[in-house]
C-alpha cells in the first residue's frame, strides 16, 4: 500500500495560539499517529512518501540552533512527527542509510538566489517503509541537481 502525504506547512509563526495554520499542522500530525491504516504490522508492505514539512533531527536542517523557533523544526513538530513514525513502526529510509551525524536536505528555499553556495537546506521530504520492506530498499539518494528544475530531489528504489 502506498500512502502519499502532504502535511500542511504550518505558516510562518510557530505558535498555534497566534496562527491557525500551526494548529492545523499539529492536529494533522496527531491524526497521522492515530490513523490505524498508517500502522503496518508484520508482513504488511507499506510505503509512506511525501512532503511532511518537518525536519525532525538536528542534522536535517542547516542550523539546528537557529531553526528551533522556525516552523518545520520546532521541538513540538519534531516530537509529533517522530511519534507518528514510531507508533507506525515506520523505517525512515534516509536515516536508515545516512547516519544521524550527517547533514541531509531535500529542500532549499526558492527565495535564496545563492542556494547552492549557502546550502541552507532542510529535510522536509520523507520516504518511510514498513519493516517488511526495509530490506528490499536497494538504493536511496538525494539528487540535489533536481532542485534547479521542477520536481523533488528525493528518490528511492
Amino acid at each position: 500500500m502506498l500512502h502519499n502525504f502532504y502535511v500542511p506547512a504550518g505558516g510562518d509563526i510557530p505558535d498555534p495560539a497566534l496562527i491557525q495554520n500551526s494548529s492545523t499542522k499539529l492536529r494533522f500530525l496527531d491524526e497521522m499517529k492515530a490513523c490505524e491504516p498508517l500502522h503496518p504490522r508484520g508482513d504488511d508492505r507499506h510505503i509512506l512518501v511525501g512532503d511532511l514539512n518537518v525536519a525532525p533531527h538536528e542534522n536535517d536542517v542547516w542550523s539546528h540552533k537557529q531553526l528551533l523557533k522556525v516552523v518545520s523544526h520546532t521541538p513540538i513538530e519534531c516530537e509529533k512527527l517522530l511519534a507518528a513514525q514510531t507508533h507506525g513502526e515506520w523505517v525512515d529510509v534516509a536515516r536508515a542509510r545516512i547516519p544521524l551525524s550527517e547533514k541531509v536536505y531535500t529542500w532549499w528555499s526558492y527565495r535564496a538566489a545563492d542556494w547552492t553556495l549557502a546550502d541552507r537546506g532542510r529535510r522536509l521530504d520523507h520516504i518511510w517503509v514498513s519493516r517488511a520492506l526495509k530490506d528490499g530498499v536497494s538504493d536511496f539518494r538525494i539528487t540535489k541537481d533536481a532542485r534547479a528544475g521542477n520536481g523533488r530531489p528525493t528518490t528511492c528504489r
